[in-house]
């Protein structure tokens, strides 16, 4: 499935969003910031992407980390997975988290996350005395085992 995505340039050195593989679910997002971006070990900073979005209504943009980024420099989203709402046209920024320990500097044209652009169902929240019955029912946290 593929949509039109309108996207701005908010600065010249924003770079467009591209996705890896013809495959890939999220498009990597890039620091727009001209001056290397230093993140101590413990420390969030917001890194500008210099980009704003029109996402489609009905749609949410996810930004979420890049798998090589994480594992291997330790710098994540701290909020886990940013939710862009399709009527927000700021600039969409990365709050990278540094869990390292080790001091990490983010490059101008570094990639830093990805978007996906997902569908989402809009719940109607409906009070109610019971609930339906299942197998499960209130087994929570490691209820269902971990083999």
């Amino acid at each position: 499935m593929t949509v039109t995505l309108k996207i701005k340039k908010l600065t010249d050195k924003a770079i467009v969003p591209t996705y890896g593989t013809q495959f890939s679910a999220g498009a990597d997002l890039c620091n727009a910031e001209e001056a290397p971006v230093v993140v101590e070990p413990g420390e969030t900073r917001l890194v500008h992407t210099g980009l704003s979005f029109e996402i489609p209504e009905g749609c949410v943009g996810l930004i979420f980390a890049r798998s090589g980024l994480a594992s291997k420099r330790g710098l994540a989203p701290a909020n886990k997975v940013g939710v862009i709402d399709s009527d927000y046209r700021g600039e969409v920024m990365v709050s990278l988290f540094n869990q390292s320990s080790l001091t990490q500097t983010i490059e101008y044209g570094d990639r830093i996350a990805q978007i996906a652009i997902v569908p989402f169902i809009k719940a109607q929240f409906e009070l109610a005395d019971e609930l339906s019955d299942t197998v499960r029912g209130e087994g929570g946290f490691g209820s269902t085992g971990t083999k």
